[in-house]
């Protein structure tokens, strides 16, 4: 490639990607079910480095995506389906379609109307339920955000906080009952209940349960660390504490 070459124009990219096609043994080899759990693994890092605010790694995976994004469309224009530009094409129709408050009658909006014009358009596309645009391989906690997003911006949801609170606490009531009965079956559903209307609950105080959760997983291994170092200091091993000893350093750190 010759040093003139705009690095960052898309089409050097592209160029690239052609080169690499013919000339490279791994990516001459690739198909679309071959890289779709690398592209899965690359969505992750690029959560990752936003989760940690390192911008510079946000920038990288950002570019690891588009790399797969233009790879799935090489693959495809090599059997003449679509090519980098229909993908373009693609979603560039899609937003204006789906943005008429922007690009048709532009009418100042709130944006909880955007998101229910949104739904809308897709059922008009062909979609036959609102929820058919819910991945079914998501993480099984993003995938409840994304079905109450959806139903909440269809109408179906709770009036108030209060009511979305007292639902948590019918699910528990509910979830200990069975629990009393030695129920497993029961146990387990319930307890899927229960999870799902704190998620809800959560939503209702302008909280992100998978955010909210990943921060507690990092504070808790942070924590977790810290102890088991102070526990080394202390010329001690873990697994030969007391859980009320264990506790105690816990608390601690707190």
């Amino acid at each position: 490639m010759k040093k003139t070459t705009n690095l960052r124009s898309i089409d050097a990219l592209i160029k690239i990607m052609d080169e690499l096609r013919i000339k490279c043994p791994w990516d001459k080899e690739q198909t679309m079910d071959s890289l779709k759990t690398l592209t899965i693994e690359e969505t992750f890092e690029l959560v990752e480095a936003i989760n940690s605010s390192d911008f510079d790694d946000i920038k990288n995976e950002l570019g690891d995506l588009l790399l797969h994004i233009v790879f799935y469309s090489k693959i495809a224009s090599e059997k003449n389906i679509f090519d980098f530009n229909d993908v373009v094409e693609s979603i560039s129709k899609k937003l204006i379609y789906r943005h008429p408050h922007v690009y048709q009658n532009k009418k100042n909006i709130s944006q909880e109307q955007v998101k229910k014009n949104w739904e809308k358009l897709k059922l008009k596309e062909g979609h036959k339920s609102i929820l058919s645009g819910v991945p079914k391989t998501l993480p099984s906690l993003i995938k409840a955000v994304r079905i109450q997003d959806k139903v909440s911006n269809a109408g179906f949801k709770w009036d108030s906080v209060y009511d979305s609170k007292n639902k948590v606490i019918e699910e528990f009531n509910e979830l200990s009952l069975e629990i009393e009965n030695s129920d497993e079956k029961k146990i387990e559903e319930e307890f899927g209940d229960f999870l799902f209307s704190v998620i809800n609950y959560g939503r209702f105080l302008g909280i992100n349960s998978e955010n909210a959760l990943e921060k507690t997983n990092r504070k808790f291994s942070r924590r977790f660390k810290e102890m088991e170092i102070i526990i080394k200091n202390d010329n001690l091993e873990l697994d030969k504490l007391s859980t009320t000893e264990m506790l105690g350093y816990w608390n601690n750190l707190k």
